[in-house]
């Protein structure tokens, strides 16, 4: 839909009424035009005596270029009569308008607006006509299993009648469920290209409709296949894109194994609160914790650095928390110089995998 508003205080000829321009025959005239097509129009004031005068023209695209297929593949088009409007075609002497015109438009096209403003002087404004690349995306990062979820589309080249709202199908599974389900996708009203579906997860049913079977911990994907694509694709061309949301209760990367507490002690596991003797074997030691439902690998790293910024030691333990398990680990280290150090605890997915599991640790260490 094309939206079209001309300022002309000179033609509010009656301030009691509401004027319209391009309807005097040939004088006044505004014609909407793409690079093949054009037809005569009239637009309306917006108010008694504002001098504003706006419409709308229907874009319907080009029949011969989208095929049998139509825009989104499955035979939909756009509805109504190429180069007419709602009371017959928009010629000079019956102009259409202000909001019943239709247009036919191709890829890469553009659309011009004409207004014959005197006899010695028209005032034109020019747009492009482009596809869009659409987007997909769930409305929340994670859903309960027995809960239900809203999938988003946003492509406005799939709001095919503006004054309706548009439907089309896409594509939902999950872990459990490979083959998934068929999910209707309603634009959220007339003319927004916002299209939502509401997947309803169950643990307990088979998938059916537009009920999804999930088990706890899955990732859904929703799909959408996009066929109405701008240069340099080309009419053949389509465009997956995917997108995903977790089943369950989604626990914040530095938040899935926090450290805490990080402390010094003997061998006994006694804190030391003063200072470490030359040659003294200690451990360094914090609290870990996991709040998760499932297990949780980590590695448990510990570096030690001198005043100088020197790392003098390095070592590392790895393991699995259970869900809801506390744990202490510790790593040893035996000074061979005095000075001031400091100790770095990172606790890690796994050595070979460095994403954080808990914001690192920073402890003072004194030797004599």
């Amino acid at each position: 839909m094309v939206y079209i508003t001309v300022v002309a205080p000179d033609h509010n000829f009656d301030p009691n009424l509401i004027d319209t321009i391009g309807n005097n025959g040939g004088e006044d005239q505004v014609i909407v035009s793409t690079r093949g097509n054009q037809i005569f129009y009239k637009l309306s004031e917006t108010g008694v005596d504002t001098g504003i005068f706006t419409g709308y023209v229907i874009l319907t695209g080009d029949k011969n270029l989208k095929g049998i297929g139509g825009v989104d593949g499955e035979g939909t088009e756009p509805t109504g009569l190429i180069g007419t409007g709602a009371t017959g075609s928009c010629s000079q002497s019956t102009p259409c308008g202000p909001t019943d015109g239709f247009l036919p438009a191709e890829d890469s096209d553009g659309v011009s607006v004409s207004f014959e403003f005197t006899r010695d002087q028209t005032v034109t404004g020019s747009a492009l006509i482009r596809w869009n690349i659409g987007e997909v995306s769930w409305l929340q990062a994670s859903y309960p299993a027995n809960g239900q979820g809203v999938l988003q589309i946003v492509d406005p080249d799939m709001n095919l009648n503006p004054k309706a709202v548009d439907k089309f199908d896409t594509n939902v599974w999950s872990d459990s469920d490979s083959g998934g389900i068929k999910l209707t996708m309603t634009e959220t009203g007339q003319d927004t290209g916002i299209f939502q579906g509401t997947v309803y997860f169950t643990t307990n049913f088979q998938s059916s409709g537009n009920r999804l079977h999930v088990s706890q911990g899955d990732t859904v994907t929703g799909e959408y296949d996009d066929r109405t694509l701008p240069p340099p694709y080309t009419t053949a061309d389509d465009l997956r894109m995917t997108a995903t949301t977790f089943i369950g209760t989604v626990v914040p990367p530095l938040e899935r194994a926090p450290a805490s507490n990080p402390r010094v002690v003997d061998s006994f596991g006694n804190a030391i609160n003063g200072t470490v003797k030359t040659g003294q074997q200690v451990q360094v030691t914090a609290d870990l914790a996991n709040g998760q439902n499932t297990d949780q690998p980590f590695a448990y790293l510990v570096q030690i650095q001198d005043s100088n910024g020197v790392t003098v030691s390095l070592s590392w333990i790895t393991g699995t928390l259970s869900a809801g398990q506390s744990l202490n680990p510790a790593q040893s280290w035996t000074p061979s110089a005095a000075g001031s150090y400091t100790a770095q605890i990172f606790v890690w997915q796994s050595i070979d995998n460095p994403n954080a599991l808990s914001p690192p640790l920073s402890l003072p260490i004194t030797v004599q």
